[in-house]
């Protein structure tokens, strides 16, 4: 019994997936509606996939999966307040993942793929996709605070997906740690070398959420992708001979020096743009190009914060005398937290509700020194 195991628990019908080993006894377990319970290990069966062969996904899962499609829309769509979209319906018959895989049009360009999919509306799990010809030697890290924190290294053979390397929490994405992942691409009697590949990705609201695919290869399901090879079609190759007379000298100890590092000529300051008079922090007109379907409450607070802040620090160097910021009334949390940041910042004269017969309680005034 391992982290990521399905099981289903033997007191119900309910499944999920263990997201942590609490000790000897004990395991936390997803529930497909969405929340973390510990539950002893002689409590839960492992779901094996030799079952899901047999008789195909449960009701629980498609359930878990349909929900993870839409209720973070729905979530999303409530926050921006438009009208959540109509739930796509489920087809019972047709072809099975492979066959329809065959017939839809490829739309994810060769390469290796960080890819989080959802197992439960707030639960993904994070893969790697090896959707190339060739096979890859990778490993996946954490990093957090500076501090590393290696998790798995494995081979990954061409058009193949990894076992899920980690659980990561919609709910706690501003405190996900930045994925540290080595690529190694090689080939059996091959005549060709690669270079190692290190690639650091640290996830950003604005940017995750416009990565969903419907459809990634390999997986053949929906998936949050990331690339991670810089040049899928044709990895930076080593020439054999180059290769070899590079380690001669480094094993004789005649290796060229590395030239002094040549520090960059600074860029040129951009002058800053003074912000509008009125800004809305709203979801649509901060992202209205879309892309905002399955955004927690988490992620959409940090967004607006951040553009909050930006805009002040704006206003604040073009010596703007006023702006206002239009957050909406709601249930009054992002009000509540850009209160308390104007409170506390001593460039402030003040700030109080403005034009409540425009906005009502929806809008800020502040008032800078």
């Amino acid at each position: 019994m391992n982290v990521g195991d399905r099981v289903r628990l033997l007191t119900g019908r309910e499944e999920g997936i263990i997201t942590r080993l609490l000790s000897d006894e004990l395991v936390e377990v997803a529930i497909d509606n969405d929340f973390t319970i510990p539950v002893l290990r002689r409590e839960v069966v492992v779901v094996a996939a030799e079952e899901t062969k047999a008789f195909g996904q449960s009701a629980a899962s498609v359930a878990a999966e349909k929900k993870a499609a839409t209720s973070g829309a729905n979530r999303a769509a409530k926050a921006a307040g438009v009208a959540a979209p109509a739930p796509t319906p489920t087809k019972t018959e047709g072809p099975t993942p492979v066959a329809a895989a065959k017939t839809a049009p490829a739309t994810v360009q060769k390469g290796i793929y960080l890819a989080l999919t959802h197992q439960s509306p707030e639960l993904l799990a994070v893969q790697l996709v090896n959707h190339t010809d060739r096979e890859v030697l990778y490993t996946f890290g954490e990093e957090r605070n500076g501090q590393y924190r290696g998790l798995s290294a494995e081979k990954l053979v061409a058009k193949s997906a990894s076992k899920p390397l980690g659980h990561w929490h919609l709910k706690d994405f501003d405190q996900w740690p930045a994925a540290v992942v080595q690529l190694l691409p090689y080939q059996l009697n091959g005549t060709t070398a690669y270079e190692l590949l290190t690639k650091r990705l640290q996830f950003k609201a604005a940017s995750f959420y416009t990565s969903r695919q419907p459809n990634v290869p390999v997986l053949q399901r929906e998936a949050y992708l990331f690339q991670l090879d810089e040049k899928p079609a044709a990895p930076v190759a080593i020439a054999p001979e180059k290769m070899a007379e590079t380690l001669k000298a480094q094993l004789s100890g005649n290796a060229p020096a590395k030239p002094a590092a040549v520090a960059p000529a600074p860029e040129p300051a951009k002058a800053i743009v003074a912000p509008p008079h009125e800004v809305d922090l709203h979801l649509e007109a901060l992202m209205p190009e879309g892309g905002t379907e399955g955004m927690s409450n988490t992620a959409i607070l940090k967004l607006q914060l951040e553009t909050f802040e930006d805009t002040l620090s704006r206003a604040l160097a073009t010596n703007m005398h006023e702006i206002v910021f239009i957050h909406g009334s709601g249930n009054g949390t992002l009000r509540k937290e850009l209160h308390k940041l104007l409170s506390r910042n001593r460039d402030i004269k003040f700030f109080e509700d403005s034009q409540k017969e425009k906005f009502g309680y929806g809008a800020t005034l502040v008032r800078l020194k």
